[in-house]
């Protein structure tokens, strides 16, 4: 029976496997086994040479189509392919937007607000794509710098917070100061006020990424 499949089906040919349910291509033999292959490309595997046989009209029909929606949505198991970060559709301004939106948090290492613009552009392109994105896109991928440098229209804040006490901390503090030099002020008035001498002082500034060349 071994024989009789190898030579009355060609390579490539759609047969049909009883064991598994599954039409694949035939690929071969390998010792008392049929190499089949997914419809549409996948992992071949071992069917039992002498149960297969050839596909019937609708099973390669019904085969195809499946093949199909599994590449139009981006992966082989009917699921969109979320391992790849969606690509724009060439021409549309709404994916231009969002992958701004995606690349600006990329590159200040904000890996929440990059998901988010990668959903959102998913969202878009199944809306107002459907059929496209599964296109071939040719990607052209280059290295932005970027330079972190503090931003100027935003002054910084200096705070210092009394840590002294026994049981618990004070909890005063200075407040926000426009310097350094405020902060150690209201520190002496506190300690001569209440000769508590542990401060834990705080620094915030607002910085910005400059594209650089």
């Amino acid at each position: 029976m071994v024989e009789r499949i190898a030579q009355d089906i060609g390579r490539g040919t759609l047969v049909y496997d009883p064991e598994s349910g599954k039409v694949g291509e035939y690929q071969g033999k390998a010792g008392p086994y049929a190499m089949l292959r997914p419809v549409g490309g996948g992992r071949e595997w071992e069917a039992d040479a002498g149960r297969i046989r050839p596909a019937t009209a609708q099973e390669r029909l019904s085969a195809e189509v499946q093949a199909a929606n599994v590449r139009s949505q981006g992966g082989r198991c009917g699921v969109e392919d979320l391992s790849r970060p969606p690509v724009p559709v060439p021409g549309c301004g709404d994916c231009a937007e969002l992958a701004v939106r995606r690349d600006q948090a990329r590159a200040r290492a904000d890996g929440t607000a990059e998901t988010d613009a990668n959903v959102l552009l998913r969202r878009h392109q199944r809306g107002d794509h459907a059929g496209v994105t599964d296109r071939p896109v040719r990607r052209l991928f280059r290295y932005v710098p970027y330079a972190i440098v503090q931003d100027p229209s935003a002054e910084p804040e200096y705070e210092a917070r009394c840590v002294s006490g026994e049981e618990a901390d004070c909890g005063a503090s200075s407040g926000p100061c426009r310097g350094p030099e405020e902060v150690e002020e209201w520190q002496r008035r506190h300690t001569q006020e209440t000769r508590h001498t542990r401060y834990r002082r705080s620094f915030a500034d607002y910085a910005v990424l400059e594209r650089q060349g």
